[in-house]
């Protein structure tokens, strides 16, 4: 109910330091218990999704949480699950500012962060210290991907490496092979950089399976500026190596939506509701293509209740958001979590 209110106050503010800013403020009150005391109240509607038990169908995406630092401030919103990260094996601190821009009449945001965060051994001292954690009643995904100087012929180093990290800790583990801020990131996805990445994960997975005795869900974020033969591709490749998700998708580097408007032909991914249909289209493609082999998580553009269910009704199982938290507070999650509770 108060966010209306301070939202001009923190669009005021540079995006990263209106961040910032709420988080500080977000921990203190999730400290000293405040903030579970005036968060919405979330309706409850387990469903049951890789073998886990999500509270409900609503979830925080990466990008928002990057060190994992603010997990149990998050989880006073409601959240049946929050995924943190993207983190990498080495710190690194992104892109050059300014990086991240609203475009407040399209509701919606470019970023070109690339990855900035502490590195996977602040990030495991971090989860280590969240109350809400995977075995303690929180679904949590942890978002894995590669530093911005390891050239692609090692990338799987970085990505075997954050999987061993991060493995017992998470309730899953998600591969982000498609953000557009890391340069040849998305060259990941093509076909034998894929089936090899997948094949040499899914080998690791059973090891840390067998060692850990906990099988952790493996889970590929895909893009949505691919082709309708991509899609396919990339569909029968997560069925032939036994992947447990899919998240659709990640941002756009198509901002043909928003020509036009401030800050339009800045470089960056593009989220918010100019992506809806966009990863909509994405869940409904792969959604056919799947034929239920394994679930669709889906996220872009998502800034209602409303907005969810398009993506349940594409094939989603679960649904993420980022830009419409920050555009509309946190009562969205309540308000989807509503909407969605009947398909539970």
């Amino acid at each position: 109910m108060l966010y209306p209110l301070l939202r001009p106050l923190l669009f005021a503010l540079d995006p990263e330091t209106a961040h910032d800013t709420v988080f500080a403020s977000l921990d203190a009150a999730a400290a000293c218990g405040v903030a579970k005391l005036v968060a919405p109240r979330v309706r409850s509607s387990p469903v049951e999704v890789m073998g886990l038990t999500f509270p409900n169908r609503v979830g925080l995406a990466a990008g928002l949480d990057k060190n994992a630092a603010h997990i149990d401030g998050l989880a006073t919103m409601g959240f049946g699950f929050i995924e943190c990260g993207t983190v990498t094996p080495r710190p690194q601190p992104g892109n050059p500012k300014p990086r991240m821009f609203r475009l407040i009449d399209a509701e919606a945001i470019i970023n070109r962060l690339g990855f900035n965060n502490d590195g996977v051994e602040r990030f495991l001292i971090n989860v280590a210290h969240a109350r809400f954690a995977a075995g303690r009643g929180g679904i949590l995904g942890l978002n894995i991907g590669k530093n911005f100087d390891t050239p692609n012929a090692r990338a799987i180093d970085d990505y075997v490496l954050c999987l061993q990290a991060v493995y017992a800790c998470a309730s899953y583990v998600t591969v982000n092979i498609s953000s557009p801020n890391t340069k040849g990131l998305r060259e990941l996805q093509e076909d034998g950089a894929l089936r090899h990445l997948l094949g040499t994960l899914k080998a690791e997975q059973a090891k840390l399976a067998q060692a850990h005795g906990k099988y952790t869900p493996l889970v590929v974020k895909i893009a949505p500026d691919l082709t309708q033969a991509d899609l396919r591709r990339i569909a029968r490749s997560l069925v032939t190596h036994k992947i447990d998700g899919v998240i659709a998708t990640n941002t756009t580097t198509d901002h043909s939506a928003v020509a036009g408007s401030p800050h339009a032909e800045e470089a960056g991914g593009l989220s918010g509701r100019p992506l809806g249909a966009k990863s909509t289209a994405v869940i409904r493609t792969l959604a056919k293509e799947l034929a239920g082999a394994l679930p669709i998580i889906g996220v872009g553009g998502i800034m209602s209740g409303t907005d969810a269910r398009e993506k349940v009704a594409a094939g989603a199982a679960l649904v993420q958001i980022y830009t419409g938290l920050i555009y509309k507070g946190p009562d969205l999650v309540a308000e989807i979590a509503a909407e969605l509770a009947t398909d539970a």
